[in-house]
């Protein structure tokens, strides 16, 4: 039998491998175990926004106000460039109708904690220029930032490492080992390992490997098609979302009920420049099972949509577009706790299309609670079995 880890955790992604650093960091034996090679799924092929706003007010807001302070601390921590900065964000208003909405969204999120204001036209277009002329507002925030979520998975894997860790990629389990009602370990394409604690960190995939306990995690894959361009002078300041991107996170049941082809794919402005200079011009919120492909349909809805919010994207060169999976939940909460019933095995998965946005905290609250039996935060609503 091959000597024990003392926890073994499935997916590289941005989760899994923030869970990885924090709980070598506090001595743990870890082995990682990859699919495919790191940030291979969604933590790949995403876009760079820590945005705050984007976040119900309540305990989604706080998590991601904890997780903000954390990603300047870890910024600093590891040696590993994250392309971390704090560049200030904006949800674009459209229509007189959505100000109310809005402006009640804002003091809710205030009341959580969150710096954040209503700005009329004319602020928003000081602030971002090039906006629609039909644009009415935006709500704004400082706090918001980005980072390379590539280099995040990276960065976290090799701080991971360095503290202990061992990093299993290409390699898939198969099943898991179990002893009656408890997990001893995974079997996989490249042998059997043991530990006393299991972690699902698969993202969209999470339901998967639930299956392999006879679990059914009300986790589903929901595809993201992003647009990049080449290279260009600063253009945005700071990320920038619409009212309707937060109305197809939230409620993807007003989606159904449109007869409009973008509304229907979820479609919601979401822009971010890279350090380099790339323009990042999404995004899809698509239910399509595991398809990652990018669909003509798709792209042409998500480019009409930005060039009619921010009508100089017309001018900008696409180099190439790219799809991702979503682990969607149905309260768009993660699901994050030990299995009820199934001893040895925990979840953090779910998190939709906050995982690099939660990824610090979600590391911090994992090891706090495999390694201590608590945590900062109230954790019933996260818990796995909220949905039974």
């Amino acid at each position: 039998m091959t000597t024990p880890y003392d926890i073994i955790i499935v997916g590289g992604g941005v989760i899994g491998t923030s869970i990885a650093f924090q709980l070598a960091k506090r001595g743990k034996r870890v082995l990682l175990i990859e699919k495919h090679d790191l940030a291979a799924g969604a933590s790949g092929s995403c876009d760079q926004q820590i945005i705050l706003q984007s976040k119900n007010p309540g305990n989604h807001l706080k998590l991601a106000l904890k997780s903000a302070e954390l990603y300047q601390e870890i910024a600093q921590e590891i040696d590993h460039d994250l392309e971390y900065r704090q560049s200030g964000g904006m949800i674009v208003i459209e229509s007189p109708e959505e100000m109310p909405i809005m402006r009640e969204f804002v003091k809710r999120q205030r009341q959580t904690g969150l710096q954040v204001d209503v700005l009329d036209r004319k602020e928003a277009v000081k602030l971002q220029p090039g906006l629609a002329e039909h644009v009415v507002g935006a709500t704004y925030s400082a706090q918001d930032a980005e980072v390379n979520p590539i280099e995040v998975t990276l960065g976290f894997a090799q701080a991971a490492r360095k503290s202990g860790a061992e990093v299993l990629l290409n390699t898939e389990v198969v099943s898991l080992i179990m002893s009656g009602y408890r997990v001893k370990g995974v079997e996989t394409t490249h042998g059997r390992f043991y530990a006393e604690v299991l972690i699902n960190a698969a993202g969209a995939w999470a339901p998967q490997i639930g299956k392999m306990a006879g679990l059914n995690i009300p986790i589903t894959p929901r595809r993201g098609q992003i647009a990049i361009t080449e290279p260009c002078a600063p253009f945005l300041r700071g990320v920038m979302l619409s009212a309707q991107y937060i109305v197809a996170k939230y409620h993807p049941e007003i989606l159904k009920q449109s007869s409009d082809q973008a509304q229907q794919l979820g479609v919601g402005l979401a822009l971010s420049q890279s350090k380099k200079g790339n323009i990042l011009i999404g995004a899809t919120r698509e239910f399509a099972g595991y398809d990652t492909r990018v669909t003509y349909e798709g792209m042409k809805a998500i480019l009409k949509n930005a060039a009619r919010l921010v009508p100089p994207l017309k001018e900008m060169h696409l180099i190439r577009v790219m799809a991702g999976l979503r682990p969607y939940t149905p309260d768009g909460l993660p699901c994050i706790g030990w299995i009820d019933g199934l001893e040895g095995l925990f979840i953090a998965a779910g998190h939709e299309g906050d995982g690099i946005a939660l990824s610090p905290v979600t590391g911090k609250i994992v090891a706090d609670l495999v390694c201590e039996g608590s945590t900062f935060v109230e954790m019933a609503p996260f818990a796995p079995n909220r949905f039974e």
